[in-house]
């Protein structure tokens, strides 16, 4: 059998290692990895989906609230409220018009949610003093941030495509209606894109405000997720909470996120509806200051109240999945 020789500081001791035993211990590292990789990216996508299902109608009234341009002095908007938006897509769409644009990313939650927790499961690899140890609040921070600007390359595109689709009912009735390109569906959007809109490029627009919303904004949940854990625990060690932890951890964590980051989700999403042709906004800068002067604070938090509504029972969800099915993974 083939042996590796070597030597203790001590030159008077003389030790030898079993080949096989380094290799096989190289293999089993390696393949702990992969594991942990594969578990992540599972538990990720099964978290997505269970996100995706509870939210997504309540992402769309957010997204018609934002998108519909400002009434003329002394009209109404076309939606005064969330449960307006509510009853007037219902009556205009039926229960499907809730759903509309889901396609976009029901097709990219596997990698969107993959990426995120996959991400996130690696950088928590590199902070750890030693295997198995808990991480403290600042480092699940920096682990947040940094999915987050992974998964803004995901993001962008597919929200670009969800909300030119769930917008355009909005827009249809806006002074440019007749220059409005009518979608058929998420690929008709990617297509259109593509072909009339510089590209792959195109699809891209708005990713600056989408780091700005993805970097902070999961900087903020992983570190809030973290900390209340550790306070319903009583300390570092959480892996004996139960499922009602994580429901309402994952909720507030949620819910968190946009506290911190909804004016950038609107400037997000105004840009990415703009006009190709005829745009409305120079940028991200020049959005929010054209935002903030024709409708001041208020502008800025336009559907914050379905986001909110939202952000609480899907992250919910989503953690909830998320934990459960790294837990029977092992």
């Amino acid at each position: 059998m083939n042996k590796i020789e070597g030597f203790s500081s001590d030159p008077k001791i003389h030790c030898t290692f079993d080949q096989s035993w380094v290799v096989t211990l190289v293999i089993s590292s390696t393949f702990s990895k992969m594991g942990d990789v594969a578990k992540d990216l599972t538990s990720g996508t099964i978290g997505g989906a269970a996100q995706l299902i509870v939210g997504h109608p309540f992402d769309t009234i957010k997204v018609k609230l934002q998108s519909q341009p400002a009434p003329l002095p002394g009209q109404p908007p076309k939606y005064p409220g969330a449960m307006d938006a509510v009853k007037q897509t219902l009556a205009a769409e039926g229960p499907r018009g809730l759903y509309k644009g889901m396609g976009a990313p029901l097709a990219t939650v596997a990698a969107f949610n993959a990426v995120l927790f996959t991400v996130r499961g690696q950088m928590e690899a590199l902070l750890r003093s030693e295997p198995g140890a808990t991480l403290t609040v600042g480092q699940q921070v920096i682990c947040g941030a940094g999915a987050g600007v992974a998964v803004s390359f995901l993001a962008c595109p597919t929200e670009l495509i969800k909300c030119r689709l769930q917008a355009q009912s909005v827009l249809a009735d806006s002074a440019s209606a007749g220059v409005l390109v009518k979608y058929g569906g998420p690929m008709d959007v990617a297509r259109h894109v593509l072909k009339s809109e510089g590209g792959i490029r195109g699809l891209f627009k708005g990713m600056v405000p989408t780091l700005a919303r993805e970097v902070p904004g999961n900087a903020v949940v992983f570190g809030v997720y973290e900390a209340l854990k550790q306070y319903m625990a009583g300390g570092p060690d959480t892996s004996k909470l139960g499922r009602g932890s994580f429901i309402v951890a994952g909720g507030l964590a949620g819910a968190a996120f946009w506290l911190t980051v909804y004016p950038t989700d609107v400037i997000k999403s105004v840009i990415q509806v703009d006009d190709y042709k005829n745009p409305k906004y120079t940028g991200s800068i020049n959005a929010f200051r054209r935002i903030f002067a024709s409708e001041g604070l208020k502008g800025l938090y336009k559907g914050f109240g379905p986001a909110m509504a939202r952000s609480v029972p899907a992250n919910a969800a989503c953690f909830l999945a998320y934990e459960v099915t790294r837990s029977s993974l092992g």
